[in-house]
């Protein structure tokens, strides 16, 4: 799903002032925003790409040169449909998920509800006010989720900041009510230790189970205290979601986890917890980006997920970030978030093993199965030293034969890229933008997914993009069409 780790070993400080720029001091608790757009800022409008950015494609890739400041570029078999504001909620645009003709899209102010039934003309339905970092997000029948991982005064959509070392603080899982999709209801929330950072849905016919990952606990928070080796697992009934509650924290790391390489302990994370987990409930398997750690998980039964396999690279991996299955569910693409979100690791000096993408094959069965490194990848455009950028949220582009997907790398924009071959990958399309005029500026591409015959981005300062790729490696997905997506709840496409 999310994350700007870099900022995270002081989330509980920078989160909340992050959550609440942008918000004036009135705050729904549910319901289409009702906020007054800054002085000076234009409307929220939707409309195609402009004849210059079309126009621009491939120019700074071919020349070598970096786009200039705000240019956009794109490869000839990507096409930019469409751009829209943010609106009404002016800090960072997060994680996306879909339903039907709609995508929601997280905001550390709220959400954004999208009516994306004209991909060239996506326009806004609704905007809920509602802080706490990062709301990562994702939608299961009339149900809608939110993550708050930054400490709040309660459990409110008016909340204010308030410090972790508080007992009294609140940070957890929130749940809407998205019948209406014009006017969302916030139904109930649950507090889970450490936050939420991010969570994945492992819906099922009657329940919805919701696994929450989060990180970085201290003696000093009373709700988040070492050890904090597991994940929270929030069990929601779908008739009465005001029932929802925690029902298990499952410890993955008996051992304490990675504590990071001895001889260079600034090179990676130790792991305190998990940081983002895919399931793919077809084959009741999931993979988790713990920090210092890959694993890979038995969910048959949802409410007691099984570690079977852990994997470590001290040498390359700084931030086990998160994972993506293969379309027959025999690899995973972990990706490694070098810098936090927040660096400029896309350069020459970093290189091309780290900050990026580490390919592994599932082998063997049942409880001997392992997961087997093949490759790294990375993007191959080198970015500006002001552009932070390093690999992020993508989804698979579903090609039968083939393993494509598209991902977001911030400022390094939305890169589509095959595995078929898993010694070998390769980029096959790009879109992104030059540099921010602020060089001081978090931007770029926070989560790139494909969904119904477009790839939509949610950048997080420029506000929700289309895409469109015309390729004939891609051509056979033309034809899946899902009622739903949470990228981290991977459908079987088969």
């Amino acid at each position: 799903m999310t994350s700007l780790t870099g900022h995270s070993t002081r989330r509980r400080r920078l989160g909340a002032t992050a959550a609440a720029f942008g918000l004036l001091a009135t705050l729904l608790a549910a319901g289409p925003a009702a906020a007054v757009p800054d002085p000076g800022e234009p409307p929220a409008k939707s409309g195609k790409a402009s004849e210059q950015d079309r126009t621009a494609a491939g120019t700074a890739a071919r020349s070598g040169k970096t786009p200039a400041v705000d240019e956009i570029v794109h490869s000839r078999n990507i096409s930019h449909l469409a751009n829209l504001p943010k609106g009404d909620l002016k800090s960072f645009n997060t994680d996306l998920a879909f339903q039907g003709r709609y995508a929601f899209a997280g905001n550390y102010d709220g959400f954004t509800v999208y009516d994306i039934s004209r991909p060239k003309s996506p326009r806004i339905v609704s905007q809920v006010l509602c802080p706490g970092s990062q709301n990562d997000i994702s939608v299961s029948g009339d149900l809608l989720f939110l993550s708050t991982d930054s400490s709040r005064s309660d459990d409110s959509c008016s909340s204010t900041a308030q410090p972790a070392t508080e007992k009294s603080s609140w940070e957890g899982i929130k749940v809407f009510d998205i019948s209406d999709k014009r006017n969302p209801r916030y139904v109930s929330s649950v507090e889970t230790a450490c936050g939420s950072h991010t969570h994945t849905l492992m819906p099922e016919r009657k329940n919805v189970y919701v696994y929450v990952s989060s990180y970085f606990p201290d003696e000093t928070f009373p709700d988040c205290k070492p050890p904090h080796d597991g994940i929270s697992i929030v069990k929601v009934p779908r008739r009465a979601p005001e029932k929802a509650s925690v029902v298990d924290f499952p410890v993955l790391f008996p051992d304490g986890g990675n504590p990071g390489p001895p001889e260079n302990p600034s090179a990676m994370v130790p792991t305190t917890g998990c940081h983002d987990l895919t399931v793919f409930p077809k084959l009741r398997l999931a993979a988790g980006a713990c920090m210092g750690d890959g694993i890979l998980m038995d969910v048959s039964d949802p409410a007691a997920p099984r570690v079977v396999d852990r994997v470590q690279d001290n040498e390359n991996f700084a931030f086990w970030h998160s994972a993506t299955f293969s379309e027959n569910g025999r690899k995973v693409v972990f990706t490694d978030e070098l810098g936090g979100g927040a660096g400029a690791t896309c350069n020459a000096e970093v290189g091309d093993k780290r900050g990026a993408n580490g390919i592994y094959h599932i082998t063997g069965r049942g409880d001997q199965r392992e997961l087997v490194f093949k490759s790294y990848f990375k993007i191959p455009r080198h970015q500006a030293d002001t552009e932070n950028c390093v690999a992020h949220n993508g989804s698979l582009i579903p090609v039968r034969g083939r393993d494509i997907m598209v991902q977001a790398w911030y400022q390094g924009g939305v890169s589509v890229w095959e595995f078929t071959d898993s010694t070998r990958p390769r980029e096959i399309g790009y879109f992104e933008r030059g540099p921010l005029a602020d060089p001081e500026a978090i931007g770029g591409s926070w989560s790139a997914y494909y969904y119904n015959g477009h790839i939509y981005s949610n950048d997080i300062q420029k506000g929700f993009d289309v895409l469109k790729i015309r390729d004939r490696r891609t051509a056979g997905a033309e034809r899946v069409r899902l009622g739903e997506l949470n990228a981290q709840t991977q459908p079987d496409y088969r």
